[in-house]
């Protein structure tokens, strides 16, 4: 039975706003470059895996400035390499210099607010697991979210990013529940569904964005609203692909 459902932070539960694809669109303008928001909707889907593999191999914070900086020029020019616009690693680095000049903020999407309500009426014991390094109580405060949840665990408290298992033992800890009883839903394959797999969690894969077909076998839903039908199903309806396309 499970008792205890955690989430990912970003793409998850919120989104920027504007949108990444509007504000690339903008910073590409800006240089001259021609790309469709749908297309960088796609370039985006490809670049996070990337960026959450490496973060998960080495995390950001720990890189030097230098590094850090050869990272996102790289990661920006396979988000346009995806979208269909090649371009060189300086260009790159440019469109993500001019993006990152474009003022923005966290949202939630349409249907956090009212599955979290629904979930806390029913029982469930909630949480924010995030690898942001940023006061997630009091963004998710801000956000109204944390009346609904239990606790918010980011990778700086937990000293680990996911998948790494210490973000995971630490919501299972703050709930007193087994690793059995928990669910995890996040929108990277990699860091939220194999890392709470890897603790005896069970994973589910929030693919808002229908980019995702070719994922190993994992419970998958299109929104958060999918959530009920999963939980009703439960345990079986964990182990494997339920969405319908």
């Amino acid at each position: 039975m499970i008792k205890s459902i955690s989430f990912d932070f970003y793409n998850t539960l919120v989104q920027f706003w504007p949108p990444l694809d509007e504000i690339q669109q903008a910073a590409c303008h800006e240089l001259g470059l021609n790309v469709s928001k749908s297309n960088l909707e796609h370039g985006y889907s490809v670049a996070d895996g990337y960026f959450n593999k490496e973060n998960g191999r080495r995390s950001l914070s720990s890189r030097s400035a230098k590094e850090r900086s050869e990272f996102f020029a790289r990661y920006e020019q396979m988000i346009l390499e995806n979208a269909g616009l090649p371009v060189s690693l300086d260009l790159a680095s440019q469109v993500w210099e001019m993006a990152m000049t474009i003022p923005k903020d966290f949202v939630p999407f349409d249907d956090t607010i009212p599955v979290l309500s629904a979930l806390r009426g029913g029982g469930y014991r909630l949480g924010v697991l995030t690898n942001l390094r940023r006061d997630i109580g009091e963004l998710c405060s801000r956000l109204g979210l944390a009346q609904y949840l239990d606790f918010c665990i980011n990778a700086e408290e937990a000293g680990a990013e996911k998948p790494h298992s210490p973000m995971f033992l630490a919501a299972l800890e703050r709930v007193s529940v087994d690793a059995d009883e928990a669910l995890h839903v996040g929108d990277q394959f990699e860091s939220d569904v194999l890392g709470a797999r890897a603790v005896g969690m069970h994973g589910v894969l929030i693919d808002r964005g229908g980019w995702h077909d070719n994922v190993p076998d994992c419970p998958r839903i299109a929104s958060l609203s999918e959530l009920d039908t999963l939980l009703a199903g439960a345990p079986n309806s964990l182990m494997m692909n339920h969405h319908k396309a």
